[in-house]
């Protein structure tokens, strides 16, 4: 079977109570649709979970992407001990506020070898995944694809392009392809369909619930 879970934020114990329940295999695949960290309690945890599983592809969402850079100018910093200049102090300062300080904190209690692989995960998580279930399309992406012209490739566009501009459900992005998207949370709580796409984000940092669907089955599941 093929998932697609999005937003989890950290929210580790919630990703375990998912995997339980959709009873994942090895020959399953669960795409993970960005945001993976910040905001809950448990991120580094939760990052080097997703490490391990083979079956699990994850999409880089707008906190994976900052935290990537605010982590790796946090280790450079730890391995030189060089005072860091005042734009990226700004710039961490932010990112802590808006969710950061528990990536960070998790991420301080690696050691030097697990912190490099922390590094290496969020660099290496794509952009967008392009997946075909029982002969529909799916593009799987955090939020959406700013200006998106059906003559660009998908490999031009820049990161910021999926995550800057949440997908409309009012008209179908791209022809005889569903767009599932996290990022904004559902007005309902629940997974909501729209044109041509598919919204995940339940709101689980905001309290709500984590949601995963199955492509094949069309099944929702809620923890």
């Amino acid at each position: 079977m093929t998932y697609v879970i999005s937003d989890i934020h950290g929210n580790y114990q919630k990703f375990c109570e998912m995997i339980e329940k959709i009873h994942l295999r090895d020959e399953d695949l669960l795409y993970v649709l960005g945001d993976t960290v910040d905001v809950g309690d448990e991120p580094i945890a939760l990052i080097e979970d997703l490490s391990m599983r083979p079956n699990v592809y994850t999409i880089a969402g707008e906190h994976d992407y900052l935290a990537a850079r605010m982590l790796h100018g946090f280790d450079k910093m730890l391995k030189s001990g060089a005072t860091p200049d005042a734009g990226y102090i700004s710039e961490m300062t932010q990112w802590v506020k808006e969710g950061g300080q528990s990536t960070l904190d998790g991420f301080r209690t690696l050691d030097a070898d697990a912190r490099e692989g922390v590094l290496d995960y969020l660099a290496e998580m794509t952009l967008f995944e392009e997946v075909e279930v029982k002969g529909k399309n799916y593009l799987l992406v955090h939020a959406g694809i700013a200006d998106y012209d059906p003559d660009t490739d998908l490999e031009d566009y820049q990161p910021e392009d999926f995550f800057s501009e949440a997908l409309d459900a009012s008209y179908e992005l791209i022809e005889g392809t569903t767009v599932i998207v996290g990022h904004v949370p559902t007005r309902s709580g629940k997974i909501e369909r729209g044109e041509g796409s598919i919204f995940l984000n339940c709101g689980v940092a905001e309290g709500g619930k984590l949601a995963c669907l199955c492509l094949e089955s069309g099944e929702e599941f809620y923890v």
